[in-house]
């Protein structure tokens, strides 16, 4: 009989119910619309927990990129610097303005936007905004990134959807640039069902956020529209798990901290194996577990066997410079991304996953290298 499937990331709702309790109260209120308590408490905690004054809870971390593209005053014609190793949702909302993508690659240290490739694209270009990604929780190394957005003036906008939880200097991945953006899809350390935050310091940004996220309405007693707007607010039922979520985060991020950690020790024997540095300024929530193999064994045939043994691995990203409806934008680096993308990929990560079942994974894996 086939054993139990290993996933690679699924939802995981707290031993405590907490996100049934705050539905419940949704329901016992009749708060099941867009807006109400929930809504309003997952932004203030949220908030809180990161440390940055203001937040918007919206119905993705994709509609979140797009308003904090729309806050940093991204037109159509302009250009964003976007790195190039992450999901497509960093990048379609640049074209959703009319904007033009520029892609960054990536360096080793970090597997995020290079500061050296970065530095290079200013000379090239004129950007409007900079998208840089915490890619599988790891940090990027901010604080050249930071400075070269400030010396061109250009807004920094932090896409931390697999980040929440990864601090870098102290300071929580989202908090440091201009706006930054989380995600609670499904596979998120922490989920909603569906749903994203934008969060920055300006309140004025952030109402304007709310503003467009409800279909711009004006102030007035009829329906009076006086911009474009979205329906992008979350729901008061999703916000209600979020806040239950949120109360086992720091559980969930110690799980994914442990799960790497047993990774990279039960592998260390393979040298054709490395997996990401967590470097000493960063605490990295290791929301999923990947590595890079270099040999005869390629991450397809790793990933084959443990499809076989019903276990599920992923890819990295596809780099967004390989991809067919991107590939009349520039890119700038040295194909570091694509080297990534060839050699590496992505390990069972569940916060559910026992030791038993990790130890599985571990095994055949070790198999495939005679060991």
């Amino acid at each position: 009989m086939m054993e139990k499937r290993i996933l690679l990331s699924s939802p995981h709702m707290s031993d405590e119910k907490f996100e049934e309790q705050f539905v419940q109260e949704a329901f016992d209120t009749n708060w099941i619309a867009p807006l109400g308590k929930n809504v309003d408490g997952f932004e203030k905690e949220l908030a809180q927990y990161v440390g940055i004054d203001h937040a918007a809870a919206l119905s993705s971390g994709t509609a979140a990129i797009h308003l904090a593209l729309k806050a940093a005053d991204v037109k159509a014609g302009d250009i964003v610097f976007c790195q190039s190793l992450t999901f497509s949702a960093s990048v379609n909302p640049i074209i959703y303005q009319g904007a033009k993508p520029v892609f960054i690659d990536s360096d080793y240290d970090t597997w995020n936007m290079d500061p050296k490739a970065l530095a290079k694209a200013f000379e090239l270009y004129t950007p409007k905004a900079v998208i840089v990604v915490h890619l599988y929780g790891q940090s990027a190394d901010m604080d050249p990134i930071i400075a070269l957005c400030k010396k061109y003036n250009v807004s920094l906008i932090e896409d931390a959807a697999e980040s929440l939880g990864t601090t870098y200097k102290g300071k929580h991945t989202g908090t440091l640039g201009d706006y930054g953006i989380y995600s609670f899809n499904g596979n998120k350390i922490i989920t909603t069902s569906g749903g994203g935050m934008f969060v920055c310091n300006e309140a004025e940004r952030t109402e304007k956020v709310r503003f467009w996220s409800t279909q711009s309405r004006d102030q007035a007693a009829h329906y009076q529209h006086s911009e474009i707007g979205y329906n992008y607010r979350m729901s008061n039922i999703s916000a209600g798990i979020g806040r239950g979520q949120l109360k086992v985060l720091d559980d969930r991020v110690t799980k994914k901290r442990s799960i790497f950690a047993r990774y990279k020790a039960g592998l260390s024997d393979i040298s054709e194996i490395t997996f990401p540095n967590e470097n000493e300024w960063e605490f990295s929530n290791h929301w999923l577990s990947p590595m890079l193999v270099r040999g005869k064994v390629t991450p397809t045939i790793i990933l084959e066997e443990l499809e076989k043994h019903n276990i599920e691995g992923r890819p990295l990203w596809k780099p967004m410079h390989l991809q067919p409806i991107f590939e009349e934008f520039d890119f700038v680096g040295d194909k570091v991304a694509e080297d990534l993308f060839e050699k590496g990929l992505c390990l069972p990560s569940d916060s559910k996953m026992s030791e038993a079942e990790q130890d599985r994974v571990i095994e055949i894996i070790k198999s495939l290298f005679g060991e």
